[in-house]
């Protein structure tokens, strides 16, 4: 983040994001103070609760990540405390001081695929982005009922007024459809992949078009397909508005993983031409 950060002076920076569970709420505060401190008012600060990997990987980060995910808002309160607002009388680390010390915050998202995050995202007063990429299930449900529960915070600088809702979309687009539907293979398979437990690298099209897949398995990866955005620049753009509207969601995180780097590349670039974006960054 920093790196990007001290290369770039119009586009925000961010993560999407930061698995609390895994770390100390100083550890994290630190770490995008120091991101701050490079890119002032551009630094963005996704939180989410899920582990994000297999059990072992997520014990091999913390072995008590189980435990630390049921103090998920109390880790939030912590972190908002560092960044800048302070800690609670009473709290135990209230003397302790996160450094570097900055004049601005980052921007604290909460990140989820279900209601707990949409109700802990209302609760704090914070944006939320709803995880469409892992599932569009009751993902209208979840925006709802963060809106239906927000508690603004006007007086708290990061803190809301209003709910400001955002979706992350898996989006691919090139410059046809049959070529963008071609490359969208690698990212099925290895959704199938982990789906179903495994978590390789991401394969190539050509491992994809390859894999002798089943009955069910092509049932899965209809229903993966729900998920997905893809098509050329101009449908991409209309799905994505679609989406948008749909849920009244005021901001679009693309995910795009692709096998071919340029590829990747090249679809972003399609699609920031097809909204008319600004190359500058």
């Amino acid at each position: 983040v920093a790196a990007i950060a001290a290369t770039t002076r119009r586009i925000r920076v961010g993560t999407a994001g930061v698995m609390l569970p895994h770390y100390s709420a100083l550890k994290v505060a630190e770490q995008f103070r120091v991101a701050e401190a490079i890119a002032p008012g551009r630094i963005d600060l996704g939180l989410g609760r899920a582990p994000g990997s297999d059990g072992r990987t997520t014990f091999a980060l913390n072995p008590r990540a189980n435990e630390a995910a049921e103090q998920f808002p109390a880790q939030i309160r912590d972190l908002l405390g560092w960044l800048g607002e302070g800690l609670p009388e009473g709290h135990p680390f209230r003397s302790v001081t996160a450094s570097p010390v900055v004049p601005t915050r980052p921007q604290v998202w909460i990140l989820g695929s279900s209601d707990y995050g949409a109700q802990v995202a209302a609760y704090f007063g914070l944006p939320y982005c709803f995880a469409h990429f892992i599932t569009e299930r009751g993902s209208e449900e979840a925006i709802g009922l963060y809106r239906e529960g927000f508690r603004p915070h006007p007086e708290i600088p990061g803190r809301l007024a209003a709910p400001h809702a955002a979706l992350g979309v898996f989006a691919l687009t090139a410059e046809t459809e049959a070529e963008a539907w071609r490359l969208y293979k690698s990212r099925e398979l290895w959704r199938l992949f982990r789906d179903s437990g495994r978590y390789p690298p991401l394969p190539s099209v050509e491992e994809a078009e390859a894999y002798p897949y089943s009955e069910a398995e092509r049932a899965h990866l209809d229903r993966i397909r729900q998920t997905a955005i893809v098509g050329a620049p101009e449908q991409v753009k209309a799905k994505l508005e679609a989406l948008a509207e749909r849920h009244g969601a005021a901001e679009l995180a693309i995910l795009t993983p692709c096998h071919d780097p340029e590829a990747r590349r090249r679809s972003y670039r399609l699609l920031a031409e097809a909204f008319g974006l600004g190359a500058t960054a």
